[in-house]
């Protein structure tokens, strides 16, 4: 096919999705010389000009922006003041990119483009407010901030709007920012006196569409149009490569070796696991443009030095570069450029920074070190490779686990790192992704709306609140009684947070005013506080400040050493210098919730004989003795294995019906901690174990109160210390637990029993069944 203009419009003229457009909608794309829309762009245009919402879904980088954009400049009519378009994004970062790849359309259709977040200048900020047009970029927070400080006078920004783009939808869902969304675009709806404005979702490929659609428009998902793009894509190349650490080092030399977290480093203070996989990714990604997902922040920083070092001691050029959260959005820029514009090979070393749809050019290979934390993350990762014509995705799994050996936990003989690695690779290459997280109660949040509708009105009368926030907001769950609840917590807290003034409104109490006068009000997540860390006048990036920071000491931060010269606690200034040697900063790093389904599909790997063609020969060696540990330890017929003093009950479930069962026997008297596939219970038989698991089996088990008391440390959102413990307990069943799935789960351990009759001697890990 030529690429030329006139071909766009003879292939899409059949279908008419291109002859639907206006005028300069059409010019801009023969200008693009693109020679066809896009599947997904052939499907949304009509769908989104016919009005309505529409979530529009497809793999990564297959034209999802356009697709929206150009139908919706193609609808935007008329001289009426405000916004026409607002595209709420998840990242000041996406926001940028979105910005150079729509700036050209808007522009072309007569609209002008305006960015807004946290580092757009107050004066671009002013010209928007004081001349509202055409499409505006902008973030959660920063809209949160236009309501609060606009208030009433917010009406004229937003009474012409005509569609809002929620951009990167599946990042939002079940997530206390993602109803926080929710309620901004209802109060966005009340405020410009409409019922309903189009809203228009962006997201990459789902597991369950129907409630990527109930999150776009709360409690009428059904009314939601569902557009998939059907593009396959390019051909993807997988392995998942195995290593082994030896494991015959005592446990007090770890504190003196550099090492990835978890590592057990040889004597001489190295880790040869390690070592290993820094040596094949150096071998593998060096000399093309890469992404290598590392996982935790501080694993990040450990391989990012790692790989920087060894191209040093190689005598060639650097390129491996640190990109996380806690560096400085200047360095982070400088990556994402370097990726994206020069012809340099480049490897990024990121969290999950990366894993969105900020535009970093074409990328060779994806690399990803253990199993990561889902289906749907991996997806999406592997979509930032292979995506010009006649390429192939390629995707590499770097899995360490530790040698079998006398000291070693029975479990950690099934390899789990490496089989949910193989679980997740098999998902998504049979099309299965992850389902979004039901929506829960969500009351931290409710706390914070209430507070900022308070804010932005002035005051409001309880009924009223309701109404926007509950009868047509996202927390639809939250009825009058309960939401009175909520109000008599925050009147009563030591400093209230809200009062009532002798006409019945709302008004913050002494509590709520210096909240919602705090920096951080605008956003709804947990923002820790943090040291920035600073180097010859350079802001380098940020650390947390609950972590323990000492002159003298050394640290490795974007993939270098330094020494800390001084700590400002008062300014939370770290001054450093350049050093030789260096331990890795430390960062919380926790993987996601697993998923039932991926938990099944690691069962079926133990259990089964084939070995993929995508594992290599360490990894396939592992998966032998893993599946040969799976069958000695009675895993093929039971789900209690009785390990020293204690048992460990592996019911084969996703980490919410794993915790559940954990809550329940803490609830129950038991010590269990659960752990990321399993639940091991100290000082029990099997005996014992099946008797309590019984007794849940057959419903004498613990109230749902009672599991929500037995989870520790329940305040987790930024609000839920304001909650009573009722409504904390709530919460806590709603969001954290699956109550109803308690005496299936039970049984299910019972179950996988059934075939030992009673009085056999139960199965003892390291014995023979």
């Amino acid at each position: 096919m030529t690429n030329s203009p006139r071909s766009v419009s003879d292939r899409t003229s059949s279908v008419g999705a291109f002859g639907l457009l206006s005028e300069p909608a059409r010019r801009w794309v023969e200008r693009q010389g693109w020679t066809s829309l896009r599947d997904v762009q052939e499907r949304a245009i009509p769908a989104i000009l016919a009005g309505g919402d529409v979530v529009v879904s497809a793999r990564t980088a297959a034209g999802k922006t356009e697709a929206a954009f150009l139908p919706l400049l193609t609808k935007v009519e008329g001289d009426a003041a405000g916004f026409r378009i607002v595209c709420v994004s998840p990242l000041k970062a996406l926001i940028n990119d979105q910005a150079n790849r729509l700036e050209g359309l808007a522009e072309a259709c007569g609209h002008p483009l305006h960015r807004w977040h946290g580092d757009v200048s107050a004066s671009a900020k002013r010209r928007a407010r004081e001349n509202p047009s055409g499409v505006v970029l902008i973030t959660p927070e920063s809209l949160e901030a236009i309501l609060l400080r606009q208030g009433v006078h917010a009406r004229p920004l937003f009474a012409g709007l005509q569609a809002v783009v929620v951009d990167e939808l599946h990042a939002f869902i079940g997530t206390e920012r993602g109803i926080h969304l929710q309620s901004l675009l209802t109060r966005v709806e009340a405020i410009a006196g409409r019922d309903r404005i189009d809203r228009i979702g962006l997201s990459a490929t789902l597991g369950d569409m129907a409630l990527a659609a109930d999150c776009l428009r709360p409690g009428d998902g059904p009314s939601v149009r569902l557009v998939e793009g059907r593009d396959a894509g390019n051909v993807v190349k997988v392995q998942i490569r195995g290593y082994v650490r030896p494991t015959r080092v005592p446990e007090d030399a770890i504190a003196s070796s550099r090492h990835a977290p978890g590592a057990s480093p040889r004597e001489d203070g190295s880790d040869p696991a390690f070592e290993a996989v820094v040596s094949d990714l150096g071998r593998i990604l060096r000399g093309r443009t890469n992404l290598l997902f590392a996982g935790s922040r501080r694993n990040v920083e450990a391989y990012a030095d790692a790989l920087t070092t060894a191209c040093g001691s190689a005598g060639v050029p650097n390129e491996f570069f640190a990109h996380h959260g806690n560096l400085s959005r200047a360095h982070r820029e400088e990556v994402e450029t370097r990726l994206r514009d020069d012809p340099r090979p480049s490897t990024a070393v990121a969290t999950t920074t990366l894993e969105l749809g900020i535009d970093i050019g074409d990328v060779a290979a994806v690399a990803q070190i253990g199993p990561g934390s889902s289906v749907s993350s991996l997806r999406q990762r592997l979509g930032r490779s292979g995506r010009r014509p006649g390429t192939s995705a390629e995707l590499r799994i770097f899995v360490i686990e530790d040698e079998d050996g006398p000291a070693a936990h029975p479990i950690d003989r099934l390899k789990l790192g490496l089989i949910q690695s193989m679980a997740t690779v098999d998902c998504m290459l049979g099309g299965w992704c992850e389902p979004p997280p039901a929506a829960g109660l969500h009351l931290s949040t409710l706390v914070h709306q209430t507070l900022a509708l308070i804010v932005q009105t002035g005051g409001i009368s309880a009924k009223a609140a309701w109404a926007i926030l509950c009868g047509r907001g996202p927390f639809r769950s939250v009825d009058r009684v309960r939401y009175a609840a909520l109000l008599r917590c925050m009147h009563e807290a030591r400093s209230p947070l809200v009062e009532q003034a002798p006409g019945g409104q709302l008004m913050l109490g002494p509590g709520g005013e210096r909240l919602a006068s705090g920096h951080d009000f605008y956003a709804v997540f947990v923002t820790p506080e943090e040291y920035r860390v600073v180097h010859g006048g350079q802001t380098l990036g940020t650390l947390p400040l609950d972590r323990i920071t000492l002159p003298g000491q050394t640290m490795i931060f974007v993939g270098r050493r330094w020494r800390v010269l001084e700590v400002d606690a008062d300014a939370r200034v770290i001054l450093v210098e350049p050093t030789s040697a260096a331990m890795p900063p430390r960062f919380d790093g926790s993987a996601g919730p697993l998923h039932d389904h991926v938990v099944a599909e690691m069962r079926r790997i133990l259990s089964g004989g084939d070995v993929p063609t995508y594992l290599d020969q360490t990894a396939r060696s592992m998966l032998e003795g893993a599946r040969h540990a799976y069958r000695e330890l009675g895993l093929e017929a039971a789900s209690v294995v009785e390990v020293g003093t204690g048992v460990v009950l592996v019911p084969w479930v996703g980490t919410r019906k794993l915790d559940t069962l954990a809550a329940a026997l803490v609830a129950m008297q038991h010590k269990p901690a659960a752990r990321r596939h399993f639940v091991e219970v100290d000082g029990c038989d099997t005996v014992r174990i099946r008797r309590t698991l019984a007794r849940i089996a057959g419903g004498d088990h613990p109230s749902d109160a009672a599991l929500a008391s037995a989870v520790p440390s329940p305040a987790i959102a930024k609000y839920d210390g304001w909650l009573s413990p009722d409504l904390m307990r709530a919460v806590v069943i709603s969001e954290r637990l699956e109550t109803a799935s308690l005496r299936e789960t039970a049984s299910r351990v019972l179950a996988s029993g059934t075939d030992h009759e009673p009085g056999d001697t139960p199965h003892r890990a390291g014995t023979e069944t």
